[in-house]
């Protein structure tokens, strides 16, 4: 694959992951991991320093299910409804396969309960640093760090980012 189409492969991804979670099919999203795999959420000054210390951690896409099983069935929250914008990537490709990507997000969280139907608000701002690899043709993330700018949140973190 050249570099237009690996741009655009791992472009699509990404877009495709974003569209799953603003969409609600959240029973699609551990689809787009590998396994094992590494999905975690990580407070900006946590990755800086380097302390492997999540707000969320999964290793396999049956953690990754287990997540989406909490939201459906087990977690009390407000309904709401997330709308991701995504910055250009940047990527590097390496010797052993792997594409490694960052881009920039802003995750909105609109509120769909009766309380504060339709009130609008950032929710988490930060940057998707990924490992990809394909897998029977097909761009997956074998990892997905979410780097958050900040620790501070300010309900459930229950939906993925």
């Amino acid at each position: 694959m050249d570099a237009r189409e690996l741009r655009v492969t791992v472009d699509e991804l990404l877009a495709a992951y974003v569209r799953c979670i603003d969409n609600d099919r959240l029973e699609e999203w551990p689809d787009f991991f590998t396994d094992p795999c590494l999905y975690q959420i990580m407070p900006r000054e946590n990755a800086e320093q380097e302390w492997p210390i999540a707000m969320v951690y999964c290793d396999s896409r049956g953690m990754l299910r287990d997540r989406v099983v909490a939201h459906r069935k087990a977690n009390i929250y407000a309904p709401h409804a997330y709308r991701h914008i995504v910055s250009s990537l940047n990527m590097t490709r390496h010797d052993d396969g792997t594409v490694r990507a960052s881009a920039n997000f802003v995750v909105y969280r609109t509120m769909l309960d009766a309380i504060e139907y339709g009130h609008t608000e950032v929710f988490s701002v930060g940057e998707y640093r990924d490992v990809i690899v394909m897998e029977n043709g097909t761009a997956k993330f074998r990892e997905k760090t979410v780097v958050v700018d900040t620790a501070r949140v300010l309900s459930l973190l229950v939906t993925p980012l």
